[in-house]
């Protein structure tokens, strides 16, 4: 999500030439080759000779943005942050439905809200608000759909983990939960919650029939509805219907992949296109990536594929996802975003390089 004001900001028409649209081209520059602080300081330029510039706005919140590092507590890191949802409610200040604004909002909200010290429950309640708006506005948004559900799918996880470990269910074991009197405070706790998710989830691959990640957490949602179900019989109904979920959801992944790799890469002038395995003997520094406490009590494994722009001087300039579990996404991209690459020379000069890179997450590791 933390993409998503770039893809909508570039898909817009450019400003007529000035002084201030200027420094919004420059900024623009800057921020297609990941230089986020050179374009912080053109769009600062551009917004500063034209406050009232909704595009120059959007794209400085976002700049700000793409610098954040969800989970570090630094306070230059929490700085950018801030920054950035000032300038995000700036924009809504002179277009109060925008849509970017609101869901970069949410956005921020939710990745502040998970931290070394747990989860903040304020703070995922404020991504909720602000995606909530974007349904107001937009109510088909598949992006606000399903970041809601999302949102809800954890706000249950956890505890219905915890109930079943109370009751000595291992992470395999069927539903649903033995205890009744348990099952239903649990159900009126989170009845609701789990209703609003799969509801969302429903609406959202309706919107986009191939939406992968929302047949992920919809196979989720299912499966935490079934544990607290009344009867075998309804618990059942619920575990089939998410076991086809899952298949569909591999079927489309496996498809896109398969799509992607017969579609070249469009690989701009001065990029070399590099086959995965050349480049990794090339990896200088590699980090891995730290497990996602909730992908692996949810038992949640597999690959997340990446194309990745690496830099003349061995850095990661951007990366475009390709497929993977959205439980996996956000600690593979972390990890990756670390990593180091000796350069890559063509003719005795360096050369930026697009390549694929592969984070594998294995529960037997």
């Amino acid at each position: 999500m933390s993409l998503l004001a770039a893809a909508t900001l570039l898909a817009q028409t450019p400003a007529v030439p000035g002084e201030a649209e200027t420094w919004l081209d420059k900024g623009i520059d800057a921020y297609r080759a990941a230089r986020y602080q050179d374009a912080i300081k053109a769009f600062q330029l551009a917004t500063d000779l034209d406050p009232k510039d909704v595009k120059a706005r959007l794209y400085l919140a976002s700049a700000k943005m793409s610098l954040y590092i969800p989970g570090s507590a630094s306070e230059e890191n929490l700085a950018y942050a801030g920054a950035a949802k000032i300038d995000f409610k700036h924009v809504l200040a002179l277009d109060p439905g925008n849509i970017t604004a609101l869901l970069s909002l949410g956005s921020l909200s939710y990745m502040e809200a998970t931290g070394e010290h747990g989860t903040d429950t304020v703070k995922v309640d404020e991504a909720h608000s602000w995606f909530q708006k974007v349904l107001d506005a937009d109510p088909r948004n598949k992006t606000a759909l399903y970041s809601i559900a999302v949102i809800d799918w954890g706000k249950f996880h956890q505890t219905l983990d915890n109930a079943r470990t109370s009751l000595g269910m291992t992470p395999s074991q069927p539903g649903p939960l033995p205890d009744a009197a348990l099952r239903h405070s649990l159900q009126a706790q989170f009845g609701s919650v789990i209703e609003e998710g799969i509801s969302n989830l429903r609406k959202a691959i309706a919107v986009d029939p191939r939406y992968d990640d929302a047949m992920a957490y919809l196979n989720l949602l299912l499966r935490e509805r079934a544990d607290l179900a009344e009867s075998p019989v309804a618990y059942q109904k619920d575990i089939e219907e998410a076991n086809q979920w899952v298949q569909r959801a591999l079927d489309s992944k496996n498809a896109r992949a398969e799509k992607a790799k017969a579609e070249p890469e469009n690989v701009s002038p001065g990029r070399l296109q590099v086959a995965p395995g050349a480049q990794a003997e090339r990896l200088a520094t590699k980090v891995d990536p730290i497990y996602p406490p909730l992908a692996r009590q949810a038992r949640v494994q597999g690959t997340v594929r990446f194309t990745a722009i690496i830099g003349k001087n061995g850095n990661i300039l951007n990366l475009r996802l390709i497929s993977g579990h959205p439980l996996l996404v956000a600690a593979a991209r972390d990890a990756i975003q670390q990593w180091t690459y000796r350069p890559t020379e063509l003719d005795g000069q360096p050369v930026e390089v697009v390549t694929t890179i592969d984070v594998n997450f294995s529960l037997n590791n």
